[in-house]
């Protein structure tokens, strides 16, 4: 490892950047420097133009990628070689205003209950249910769980933030039908030897790719055509308890969102509550 990369490192753990982002933001000036076959202190501005310029262009780089860029390269030259750069000012990802995937009711029914091993099917039902984001749900552990109160804690999500999320009674029975299959002392989805066997004695959460192949296989075996990813699962769920009257300040909260701008984008995704709407419109207008 380069000093500068170790430098850099280090100014993001002093700022409290959870791993993850450290990891993105390292990657993205390695792959800024591999573009250009340079180091980072000999790329000039008009390279940083350039570069950019042919993420827009050539990649076609979505929302995300073009931010996780930015933020990653602005931070490295503000405070690692402490270089502050016009052109990074000027630059801004462009909006993007698809609406997320989501799937009916019946479809998550049928999607997990075409799921055969029992760790995925209480994994993806656990993340359904919850409105957990897929790092979330296979790092539960057993001390996560507050089976009395009904809530799952949990612990340092993005943002480095804590929450407590409902959980249903039916997902508490099936998660503690998933323990007994292993016993592990720390992980509710602990990691599985070459096979499939539980392992009591895992050090490790059941991996992320592990659980977006149960996913796709279960989508395809459900017969569902949609676009969606395990994700999906946390849309659909905040699309339904907003159906069901579920306030939305409650679901921003039990989200993790930090505004409820974020959270409105499902109010646009809800059949009930277009339905009302429309009929309270009729009722308004009546009498036009």
């Amino acid at each position: 490892m380069t000093p500068l990369r170790q430098r850099m490192i280090e100014d993001l753990q002093l700022r409290g950047y959870s791993t993850s982002t450290q990891k993105l933001y390292v990657s993205s000036v390695r792959q800024l420097c591999e573009h250009f076959n340079k180091s980072p202190g000999k790329i000039t501005e008009e390279n940083l133009r350039e570069y950019f310029l042919y993420g827009k262009n050539v990649k076609k780089w979505s929302r995300s990628t073009s931010t996780v860029a930015l933020c990653g390269i602005k931070f490295f030259y503000d405070n690692t070689i402490k270089r502050p750069w016009p052109t990074l000012l000027f630059i801004r990802p462009g909006h993007n205003k698809k609406l997320p995937v989501v799937l009916s009711r019946d479809e998550v029914h049928k999607l997990l209950h075409s799921i055969r091993l029992l760790r995925y099917r209480v994994c993806l039902t656990t993340i359904y249910s919850c409105g957990l984001r897929l790092s979330e749900g296979i790092h539960l552990k057993v001390e996560d769980i507050d089976g009395d109160r009904g809530f799952i804690n949990i612990r340092q999500s993005k943002g480095n933030k804590d929450r407590n999320v409902p959980l249903p009674r039916k997902t508490l029975q099936l998660l503690r039908q998933q323990w007994k299959e292993h016993r592990n002392d720390v992980w509710l989805f602990p990691s599985a030897v070459h096979g499939g066997a539980n392992r009591p004695d895992a050090t490790k959460p059941i991996s992320k790719s592990s659980v977006q192949t149960a996913f796709r296989k279960a989508l395809k075996t459900a017969g569902i055509h949609k676009k969606a990813t395990v994700h999906t699962l946390r849309h659909s769920w905040a699309t339904h308890l907003l159906e069901a009257g579920i306030n939305l300040r409650l679901i921003q909260v039990w989200l993790g969102h930090s505004t409820p701008s974020t959270t409105s984008i499902y109010t646009h995704l809800t059949k009930t509550a277009q339905t009302v709407a429309v009929k309270s419109i009729n009722a308004l207008m009546a009498d036009l």
